[in-house]
């Protein structure tokens, strides 16, 4: 498929909502990397932790879906960048804590390594003080 092809083929899954198709994109070991202050943040936010498995990856999306309202949800793309095996998603992403009924904004960049058509590198940087606001009461 190549690179450009598979974070294509990575964000029409992820647009569809299903963590399972999703999940079938990564190598069995994932080079997984979340930005955030883990030490401040940890347990706060469910779907933040260490992940380094395929079967993460699904359980991650799981749980993103699960503590959010579908119906108060948006994503845009910005930009796509592909040097090679390495990928870079710009984009702005917008949701609803379901526990805590407060709504966040956060602009997020997705880094991606592909390996033989499979994701094998997932490192997110986004607004995480937003992300943490709406998910505290």
């Amino acid at each position: 498929m190549g690179t450009r092809t598979t974070i294509d083929e990575f964000l029409r899954r992820l647009g569809e909502g299903d963590p399972e198709r999703v999940a079938e994109l990564f190598t069995d070991d994932v080079d997984w990397a979340l930005d955030w202050p883990e030490d401040r943040h940890g347990g706060t936010i469910p779907w933040i932790r260490h992940r380094s498995k395929r079967a993460d990856v699904a359980e991650h999306f799981r749980e993103i879906a699960l503590a959010h309202d579908p119906q108060r949800a948006s994503a845009e793309v910005t930009g796509v960048l592909v040097d090679g095996a390495d990928a870079v998603v710009f984009g702005v992403i917008g949701n609803t804590v379901r526990s805590t009924g407060k709504s966040y904004s956060a602009r997020v960049a997705l880094h991606f390594t592909v390996d033989d058509d499979m994701i094998s590198r997932y490192h997110v940087y986004e607004d995480s003080l937003a992300v943490a606001e709406a998910c505290t009461s």
